[in-house]
Parts: C-alpha cells; structure tokens; sequence
C-alpha cells in the first residue's frame, strides 16, 4: 500500500514542466490561467468564505480547515485544503475511511457545504501554490480504497493520473463520477475519464469542463 513516506520526490524543476505534458506551448497559458481564475474567485468569495468560516466555528468544535495529504504530480506528495466538514477526531492509521451517504461524522453545516461543494473553496490557495490547477483530476489521499483494495492496486493505469497537476475539477466530476468508490468499477471509470482528459486536453476543454461543474454543482442532489 502506497504511504505518504513512499510518495516520490521529484525536484521542483522537473515538477514546474507539469504543464509542458499538455499541449505543448500552450501550457503557459493554462498556468496563467490557473492564477488569474484562482486569484479572481478568491477575490469574489472572499466574504463568503469568512461568513463559512465563522459558521464551522459556531457549529462544531475544531479547526476551520481540514488539511490532508495528497498525491499530485509527479507522486509528490502536497496538503490539500478544505473547510472541515466533519466532527474533529484524530485521523486513524490505515486505509483511510471515505465519507458515505448519510455519514454521521459529517456535520450541519459540512452537509450543506458538501451539498453544494463550497468546502472545496480552499483549494484555490492550492492552485495559487502551483499544487493544483483549477482543472485536473482529483486528487487522492494515500491509502484510499475501491472494493476493499488500495487505488493503485485496482489498476496498472492509476499512476498515469499523475503526468499532470490534479485539479479542482475533472472530467470525471462532471460525468458524474464523484462519491465514494465502494466497488472497483467506479474507480476504473474514473480512471478512464481522468486519462481521456489527458490526452485529449485543450484549454477549450478546460472553459467547458468549468462551465458543466457549475451546473453540475446547481443539479446535483447527492449528499456526502
């Protein structure tokens, strides 16, 4: 089972030609991109994001953020932000745990927050960072499971995830396929659509994909 302690590293020059993998001379502009969008939205929701942070506060007891590793470009390991959304408990050792429908860890607000993916917000000081981009595909903890089974024993093809910087949003999220992964199907599709979006990327399939995941986000009715 892959750890964090077992997440390569790859010096910070190789890791900034991430975008060179897509497109060619066009991966500048999708890096500046990346920080216009990123610094723009923060800019948009940053009263929005002081009233989520007063009402995380208010809700429950613990931190604001939940910080987690995760396994970007390259395997290098990073800590992803989030506003917490679960009630504060030491993190076990092991498989990690995913949230499930109806899971009673998830807290008031962290129900509502999930329901409309705003607990993801802080993502965009990760883009910011160069640790993400706003497009991508997700990114996962070490350890994580479908089926019972750590991700990169499910599938050969699950490391080719990180030729690129993992994003805010995919293909995948837009397709539908987000959640928990109980069975290894749902980690194949995932898998699939996450590679498609690498082969295929254009920056027009970026403005798209943002554009479906605000409608996506506005239909969606399941909770976790």
């Amino acid at each position: 089972m892959l750890t964090t302690a077992d997440v390569a590293v790859i010096p910070l020059s190789y890791a900034e030609s991430a975008y060179l993998t897509l497109g060619g001379c066009n991966g500048p502009a999708k890096r500046i991109f990346d920080i216009v969008g990123s610094l723009f939205l923060l800019i948009c929701w940053i009263v929005p994001m002081l009233l989520i942070a007063l009402a995380i506060t208010l809700d429950s007891p613990g931190p604001i953020l939940f910080r987690q590793r995760r396994i970007g470009y390259g395997n290098i390991g990073f800590t992803t932000l989030k506003f917490r959304t679960m009630r504060h408990a030491p993190q076990p050792r092991g498989a990690l745990r995913q949230a499930t429908r109806d899971d009673r860890r998830v807290t008031r607000i962290g129900r509502c927050l999930r329901r409309w993916s705003l607990d993801e917000l802080p993502q965009l000081c990760n883009v910011l960072r160069g640790e993400m981009s706003l497009v991508g595909p997700r990114p996962h903890a070490p350890g994580t499971c479908a089926g019972g089974k750590p991700f990169e024993m499910v599938t050969p093809r699950y490391y080719a995830r990180h030729r690129v910087r993992p994003g805010m949003t995919g293909l995948a999220q837009i397709r539908g396929l987000r959640g928990e992964t109980e069975t290894e199907e749902k980690l194949l599709n995932r898998v699939a659509a996450d590679l498609e979006y690498i082969e295929t990327w254009s920056f027009w399939l970026d403005l798209t994909i943002l554009a479906r995941t605000v409608k996506s986000v506005a239909c969606t009715r399941h909770v976790y």
